[in-house]
């Protein structure tokens, strides 16, 4: 079956003007031009738009899209269970948040007592899943899984404090750190200071501190770059001041 550019766009739910724009940078071409020069989409159009759509929703760039696409390897099937996969993550993460919010109303209007540490099983599930999907494979490749599953379990056993208390710690050290950085003296008091307050956030998540794990973390800080691009978002080259200073501490209380 084949659509005009008009009826594509209702059944999709986008304008004509997008799909124009999904021509001419060549992302969705149509399937022929019609003798009356309309666009003329066929099934096959319509199975691209669906993937681009799908990935649009997953908060990919248009650029991005289209080297997915046009990659020779790209499996449309493979694809689809991949979309499968990360809608039924994101349906968890939601069915979660939505429970922790209908018993914190429950909790507001009377109907039902919430605990403290209630209100942030929700926040603190979704942290564990969205640190599970971005560095999940590396750091259990690295650690193991009974490390990286008992830090997962004090993770979720936080209580309502220590989950602040961590969250206001990670926002000062980033603040620290920078101070620290502009004086480009890794083994200063200031960035000392910053692996020491490394060390006691480490320590909220990390089900036993040592030496040696907090040397691990900080190089996979600089060995894998999304770690990296975390820390140099701002300022590069922090990820590596964070790492040096880090070992520096630790060999001043070696």
């Amino acid at each position: 079956m084949e659509y005009t550019i008009a009826k594509l766009a209702k059944m999709a739910g986008i304008s004509t003007r997008t799909l124009r724009y999904y021509d001419e940078i060549g992302l969705l071409k149509p399937a022929r031009i019609h003798t009356s020069n309309y666009r003329m989409y066929g099934t096959r159009e319509v199975d691209r738009l669906q993937q681009i759509l799908f990935y649009k929703a997953m908060g990919m760039e248009l650029d991005a899209i289209h080297a997915i696409l046009t990659d020779p390897a790209f499996d449309g099937a493979e694809a689809l269970k991949a979309h499968h996969k990360n809608l039924l993550e994101k349906r968890v993460q939601i069915d979660r948040l939505i429970e922790t919010v209908e018993r914190t109303l429950d909790h507001v209007e009377g109907r039902k007592h919430m605990s403290d540490q209630e209100k942030f099983k929700g926040f603190k599930a979704q942290l564990i899943e969205d640190n599970e999907k971005a560095f999940g494979k590396e750091v259990r490749k690295r650690y193991g899984d009974a490390i990286v599953d008992a830090a997962n379990e004090k993770v979720r056993g936080l209580s309502k404090e220590a989950y602040l208390e961590a969250e206001q710690l990670a926002e000062l050290i980033l603040e620290k750190l920078k101070a620290a950085f502009e004086t480009g003296d890794s083994k200063g008091s200031q960035a000392l200071e910053v692996a020491e307050l490394h060390k006691k956030w480490l320590s909220y998540y990390w089900p036993e501190y040592s030496a040696e794990a907090h040397a691990g973390v900080v190089r996979m800080y600089v060995e894998d770059p999304r770690f990296t691009a975390y820390y140099d978002k701002e300022t590069p080259g922090m990820a590596v001041f964070l790492r040096d200073a880090v070992l520096n501490y630790l060999e001043e209380q070696a």
